[in-house]
């Protein structure tokens, strides 16, 4: 997004200016009002640095990692008993992201004109999850932020693991997929166009399966420059689709009935709910709005709005457990320990205790989840071997047995 300088006026009249991000000029405006600063001059001015916000959005990005240190070098920072303006200045000079680094500069202009930490983080939503910003909202009225930032930084390195974890049990796959992909087209394009000029040259009558490798390898030769303008549209039509609102909904119900992998991405993502729901009622935030943080934290469409029916229900009067049957998204396990911990006071504990669970399942089958495909991708490649042989060995041993006879 562009940045925008601004002059304003506060609430006592006294003259400000600084710089604020946002999608244009109207936007600027209200995120100003927003904060009790009436604006008398709004300026487009060139983003900080040297990339252009296209390419600092592709290579810049803040990930979870990044979110990680901060938190953990507030919590040490705070704790410590650092002011917190130098703090977040100290953590803007020396951030390895320029985005992060330039929003903790505004957030520091902000803390200096007296607004909360949590109110100047509220106003970068792309980098600072809502999760987060209720939490340190919460430390900040209990004055436990340092309590606040360790929880964040513990949350944050959870969900980082997971998401390691995931990515090196798909790389296999992944990998054998591509390099499979990679061979399809170079034998149609290259090996089997070397035989058919043989087999067409000798006159020989060709067995089925060869007709077919060649008809294939034809249409290949042929029509490449159509398949790789059908390829790359088909996947940005996808790509469309799977970011519309109707498309996102769609494509992370499916993500959940994959083979294999939903499992893994469906209790991977109720330990998320988990973790983040306990972590919510353990710092005191209420129950409803806690399910509507928590919703937006799972990172999935579906489960969000299962999630949001959830508080929905809840602020009709029915209890969580109620609510979680319902939802049909938990285990009968979890369910007892949501069951046990509503009779006790003790949600947040039991959560916490599922949220454990579920982490020990997303590992266990993670670490059965080359072995369960392994067979079916070997499987594959043993029919494509065989198909490929049958298909050019054949009509060569047809050919030797002829100059033999």
């Amino acid at each position: 997004m562009p940045f925008f300088l601004y002059e304003a006026k506060d609430a006592k009249g006294k003259n400000i200016r600084g710089q604020v991000e946002a999608n244009n000029e109207g936007a600027a405006a209200d995120l100003l009002v927003a904060r009790q600063e009436y604006p008398t001059k709004i300026t487009l001015t060139e983003n900080k640095g040297q990339n252009t916000p296209l390419f600092e959005d592709l290579f810049d990005r803040v990930t979870t990692q990044h979110l990680v240190v901060f938190s953990r070098q507030m919590y040490s920072l705070t704790k410590a008993g650092i002011p917190m303006i130098r703090a977040i200045l100290g953590l803007a000079d020396s951030s390895t992201s320029k985005v992060l680094g330039n929003a903790l500069h505004d957030v520091a202009q902000q803390l200096e004109r007296g607004r909360s930490l949590s109110a100047a983080m509220a106003s970068h939503p792309k980098i600072f999850p809502r999760l987060s910003i209720s939490i340190v909202h919460v430390g900040e009225n209990t004055g436990r932020l340092e309590d606040a930032f360790l929880q964040l930084a513990e949350y944050f390195e959870r969900d980082e693991e997971t998401r390691k974890r995931i990515k090196s049990a798909m790389r296999y796959p992944t990998t054998v997929l591509v390099v499979i992909v990679i061979a399809m087209f170079v034998l149609n394009l290259l090996v089997i166009p070397t035989f058919a000029n043989m087999f067409s040259r000798l006159g020989a009558d060709l067995p089925l399966a060869t007709k077919i490798l060649i008809g294939t390898s034809n249409f290949f030769v042929n029509y490449w420059q159509w398949l790789f303008i059908f390829i790359i549209g088909g996947v940005l039509i996808f790509n469309s689709w799977r970011k519309s609102v109707a498309g996102k909904l769609k494509w992370d119900k499916v993500k959940l009935s994959i083979p294999f992998v939903g499992s893994i991405i469906e209790r991977s993502l109720l330990g998320r709910y988990t973790r983040s729901f306990s972590m919510i009622l353990e710092s005191g935030v209420p129950m409803t709005s806690g399910l509507s943080l928590v919703a937006e934290a799972v990172d999935n469409k579906f489960m969000e709005q299962q999630i949001k029916e959830m508080r929905r229900n809840i602020e009709k009067g029915d209890s969580l457990l109620r609510v979680s049957v319902t939802s049909n998204l938990f285990s009968p396990l979890v369910l007892q320990m949501v069951a046990v911990g509503e009779e006790t006071g003790r949600v947040d504990e039991l959560l916490k205790e599922a949220a454990d669970y579920y982490e020990r399942e997303v590992d266990f089958d993670l670490k059965s989840l080359t072995a369960k495909i392994e067979p079916i991708l070997i499987g594959f490649v043993a029919i494509m071997v065989g198909v490929l042989a049958l298909g050019i060995f054949t009509p060569m041993w047809d050919m030797m047995s002829a100059f033999k006879g």
